[in-house]
């Protein structure tokens, strides 16, 4: 197994985005689409619209006025005939323009007078025409966008009833530690588990799914006999606890026992520092494994860090750099160290929250984010990076 020296956080990330491909796809109908990330480019099926419509409640007009009132166009129901100069036809907005129309005139704009319509109409007014939005066989979406409700609502628009979409990513969590209590309040100098009933939604957001989740007590053979049975049977595999250098801190024994090897062995980075970053055997191939540390704080930086652009690349996600924003206050992070503050983006600039510290989840939990604080001190109104949690 390679140990590699204590990795910068910017090459952590790099690693990370680095260790795994894109997941084969899969076919979803555009209904269960969103949030999905499109497996291939999208192309328009059909002109948009189809045919030419009527953007107004009104009266389809032929010629010039007044004009005699010969029928009714509804959405759904086109008129059957032609209209014929000096006619007009009642019309309702999304419904097909009659043959012969030169505009819709609004119902607001209109005079009725017995049988006649009286108005004025600019030529090619209130009508939409067809494949105004795009003709078939443009490209509408590219492969790697992530699937929006509008953009869901487009596809289907265009004529698609099913998109390819990127696997979600697979995720077995393995909760390591003795102390690790899962229901109630803590006792006997237990502490509540608080990784597990918030990591599934973490990932979710992410884009990946948990499909099980262990429970494991600091023994080798345990721990390591876990990682080989959620290896086999998910994309990746994510532990928390036993990232540390302690007597029961088992994790890195049990990676080499499945022939595995170590990619990030710790980040320069606070909170977060002992996270890992490992792939190890599981059959015919190999899985990558995220050691998250085992204080709260510190575990969801370490997600942010190693599991946001791993799996990102699984998905096939384009990567694009941090935003900067603009501090209110002084930060500081620790010598050759990275630090990662949580706080929020108030009009546009960076306020810390309160409760930072590595096991607590208070201010994380008030928190849209983290400065990320190069080593030494930002003054107030300097930028610095923000990355977003999911």
């Amino acid at each position: 197994m390679i140990h590699l020296p204590e990795s910068s956080w910017h090459d952590a990330r790099e690693a990370a985005a680095l260790l795994a491909g894109i997941l084969t796809s899969e076919q979803v109908s555009v209904s269960n689409a969103s949030g999905r990330v499109l497996a291939t480019n999208c192309v328009a099926l059909c002109d948009l619209p189809t045919f030419d419509s009527s953007a107004m409640d009104g009266w389809a007009v032929a010629g010039d006025g007044p004009w005699t009132i010969v029928g009714e166009a509804h959405a759904g129901a086109p008129l059957a005939s032609p209209l014929a100069s000096g006619t007009a036809a009642r019309i309702a907005t999304g419904a097909v323009v009659p043959a012969g129309t030169g505009a819709v005139i609004r119902w607001e704009d209109a005079r009725i007078d017995g049988s006649h319509i009286h108005a004025e109409a600019a030529r090619g007014s209130n009508i939409r025409q067809s494949g105004e939005e795009c003709r078939a066989g443009d490209l509408i979406a590219r492969v790697g966008t992530v699937v929006t409700p509008a953009l869901a609502g487009f596809l289907a628009a265009t004529g698609h009833d099913h998109v390819a979409v990127v696997r979600r990513p697979r995720v077995h969590v393995v909760l390591l530690g003795d102390e690790l209590q899962h229901s109630g309040i803590p006792t006997d100098g237990r502490v509540r588990d608080s990784l597990g009933p918030q990591l599934p939604g973490w990932l979710a957001r992410l884009g990946a799914e948990v499909v099980a989740s262990d429970h494991v007590v600091d023994d080798l053979d345990d721990v390591a006999a876990s990682l080989a049975r959620a290896a086999e049977a998910a994309d990746l595999v994510i532990t928390t606890g036993g990232t540390a250098a302690g007597p029961r801190d088992h994790l890195r024994a049990a990676i080499e026992r499945n022939r595995g090897a170590l990619h990030v062995d710790c980040v320069a980075v606070r909170p977060g520092h002992p996270m890992l970053l490992a792939d190890i055997a599981a059959g015919v191939r190999r899985a990558p494994l995220i050691g998250l540390p085992g204080n709260p704080h510190s575990a969801i930086v370490g997600l942010v860090t190693l599991g946001e652009p791993l799996i990102g690349a699984m998905l096939g996600r384009p990567r694009t750099p941090l935003a900067l924003v603009t501090t209110d206050v002084e930060l500081r992070a620790p010598h050759a160290h990275t630090r990662l503050i949580a706080g929020n983006l108030v009009d546009g600039r960076f306020e810390l929250s309160p409760y930072g510290g590595s096991a607590m989840l208070r201010g994380l939990a008030r928190s849209t984010g983290f400065a990320v604080v190069p080593e030494g001190s930002t003054p107030a109104g300097e930028r610095v990076e923000w990355l977003p949690l999911p």
